[in-house]
């Protein structure tokens, strides 16, 4: 993803939220709290997953799979924007601008992929119970993340050429805390007609498609759900399903509004403050909501602690003699 002689740029400049000097400390403290918050929470997910044989189930091996993701969705854009922060600089190269947007794009359609996946699982689970672990079988699941990724690698791969063949002129400013793929083209000096009408064609088919197959599930889930006739077992398989149906609402709704917002509003800077949502604040909250809503996750963890607190005075007395 090198630029061509006609992109006429080396460099874009991140605009971040603020220009007020004494707003900077704010602002790298707070985001490198829930960045701290997101990275930690997500990794004792995954921890708790590995470590407890009884979560080596289906669910948890999407949701380890999700955990990983929204690390990686994070670590795109908070770093850069922790380090220009640090530095006092604003300036991106434009390899690195590409180079975040494509994994950006990347990272976030997984999330999606993922969601939906998810919901298949709760799908089979509860409509077709009896035969959960024959369909859910360890292919499948393998199968079905497999897919996901390669999903992904397409569309960011997709829109980041059809990016890389636009021309920019010199100095440009991103109004964005990152490369955010919506205002880079708006930034192009050359005609971008082709860009926006493949834009919306991919959106619609990589990120509408799997908003569609989660309301597909959730509506046979709803109607197996309301064929239950006690109310506590009407209770349990909901139960099962908040958490994700949670998240769903968090990740889609968030992102909803922010390009809904975009287009009604001409404030770049309320657009970024915006984006935070889906782009920090929905990855942070997401073990949060597994971990509070989930008593086999709040065991394992539970249990995992439980061990290195026994394991620490065993070994220090062990060293002492």
């Amino acid at each position: 993803m090198v630029p061509g002689n006609d992109t006429g740029i080396s460099e874009f400049i991140l605009l971040g939220f603020s220009d007020e000097p004494q707003l900077q400390p704010l602002v790298f403290g707070l985001f490198l709290s829930m960045y701290l918050i997101t990275v930690f929470g997500n990794l004792l997910i995954i921890l708790a997953i590995s470590s407890d044989s009884q979560l080596h189930t289906p669910m948890y091996f999407f949701l380890s799979n999700l955990s990983f993701v929204d690390i990686c969705f994070t670590s795109t854009t908070i770093p850069k924007m922790l380090w220009n922060i640090q530095t006092q600089s604003k300036v991106i190269t434009y390899e690195s601008c590409i180079m975040q947007m494509y994994f950006f794009l990347l990272f976030a359609g997984l999330d999606a992929f993922l969601l939906t996946v998810m919901a298949y699982d709760r799908f089979v689970a509860i409509c077709h119970p009896l035969h959960y672990t024959v369909i859910m079988n360890p292919r499948l699941c393998g199968l079905l993340v497999l897919v996901s990724y390669i999903m992904s690698f397409l569309y960011s791969l997709l829109q980041s050429l059809m990016v890389v063949q636009l021309t920019f002129c010199p100095g440009m400013e991103i109004p964005h805390f990152f490369c955010e793929f919506k205002q880079i083209i708006q930034l192009a000096c050359s005609n971008t007609f082709v860009n926006n009408t493949i834009m919306y064609f991919a959106v619609g088919l990589f990120c509408g498609a799997p908003f569609t197959g989660i309301c597909y599930s959730y509506s046979k889930i709803v109607s197996a759900i309301q064929g239950i006739p006690s109310t506590q077992g009407k209770y349990k398989a909901f139960s099962t399903c908040a958490s994700h149906l949670s998240i769903v609402f968090l990740f889609y709704g968030t992102g909803f509004g922010v390009y809904l917002s975009s287009a009604t509003t001409h404030s770049s800077h309320s657009v970024a403050t915006a984006s935070v949502m889906y782009t920090v604040v929905t990855p942070m909250l997401n073990p949060f909501i597994y971990s509070l809503r989930n008593k086999d996750i709040k065991r394992a963890l539970k249990i995992s602690f439980g061990m290195a607190t026994i394991k620490g005075p065993i070994f220090l007395g062990l060293k002492k003699c």
